[in-house]
């Protein structure tokens, strides 16, 4: 029986403190299969993920990954409880590859998405996201990604008493769902998808059952006020991190600013949105991709998104969860 390859990784820093990439420490053959990748991930799972969790994101870089059963067969390795995207609440548009294996986005190239925690904005949202290059872009097409526990300490040194309101209220979110999907948007996933009702009355019971308000607007969309729900997450190391969607709603949503607002139901204090806009800037990392990059994520240290892209080139970055 031959022996399964040891782990062999070397740790660089290419974007500086943030994130690490993982390389093979000259021992390719020995990583020549998908199979044999994810025999070793599985065999060193839970330090790999408590790395992640301190570090916030890791790169697997230079790996043997090339499909979405490739992606599919090492995200099964972590042997975690998977988070499809058909039971969230998430209102992008995506498109499944496997089972558990879907596209990141389907809005188009000139759309920006802005920095996020993956459903933040909901009252179930997955802890690690798991990202997959099958092919990059010719210009553009990065992920930024940003640590949500500096943003907050830099929040809680500049504006003390927001911090503190943040953590004490929560947020509440307003989403519009569309009648009809439509991939045009970062939002285009329609309320029947989104909810899995086939008429209002069906949506409307799930929206209750999950402490929701809202409203129909007259083009069929409907607006879902989310109950209050955490806006700071306390990790495992003691820290402190802005698990929102402040940013993403003020930069990039249909009713912008005025779609969050404080656990209570009262506004946002004026200045603050712009201010974790400025705050998160200052630790934001383009992470432009190579075909095969591997990423572990934890969602509730770090934000991501994605910059516009363009040329002849196919973009496609997978994606895939966990609880």
């Amino acid at each position: 029986m031959s022996e399964q390859p040891q782990l062999a990784f070397s740790i660089i820093r290419p974007f500086g403190d943030f994130p690490p990439v993982i390389v093979d420490e000259g021992n390719y053959a020995a990583f020549d299969t998908a199979t044999k990748f994810a025999n070793v991930i599985r065999q060193n799972a839970s330090a790999q993920l408590e790395h992640a969790a301190i570090e916030g994101a890791l790169l697997f870089r230079g790996f043997p990954l090339a499909t979405a059963e490739d992606f599919d067969e090492v995200v099964r390795a972590f042997e975690l409880e998977p988070f499809t995207y058909e039971q969230s609440l998430s209102n992008a548009v995506r498109v499944n590859r496997t089972e558990r294996v879907f596209t990141a986005n389907e809005a188009p190239p000139d759309v920006e998405i802005f920095l996020h925690h993956e459903m933040a904005q909901t009252p179930v949202s997955p802890r690690w996201l798991f990202f997959f290059c099958t092919s990059a872009a010719e210009t553009g097409g990065a992920t930024p990604i940003c640590r949500s526990d500096r943003v907050f300490a830099d929040l809680a040194e500049r504006a003390p008493m927001w911090a503190d309101t943040l953590e004490a209220l929560g947020l509440r979110y307003t989403t519009i769902m569309p009648g009809a999907t439509n991939a045009g948007s970062g939002q285009g996933r329609s309320w029947q998808a989104t909810l899995k009702a086939d008429t209002r009355e069906q949506a409307e019971t799930r929206l209750g059952e999950l402490g929701y308000t809202w409203r129909w607007q007259p083009d069929d969309s409907l607006a879902a006020t989310s109950p209050a729900l955490p806006a700071v997450k306390r990790l495992a190391d003691g820290t402190k991190s802005l698990y929102s969607q402040i940013l993403a709603a003020r930069l990039g949503w249909q009713n912008g600013e005025r779609a969050v607002s404080l656990g209570d139901g009262s506004p946002l204090p004026e200045g603050l949105a712009d201010l974790i806009v400025s705050l998160a800037a200052d630790h934001t990392v383009d992470v432009v991709w190579q075909p095969g990059d591997f990423a572990v994520v934890d969602n509730w240290r770090v934000m991501h998104g994605r910059r516009p892209f363009g040329g002849n080139l196919k973009r496609e970055i997978l994606v895939a969860m966990a609880a």
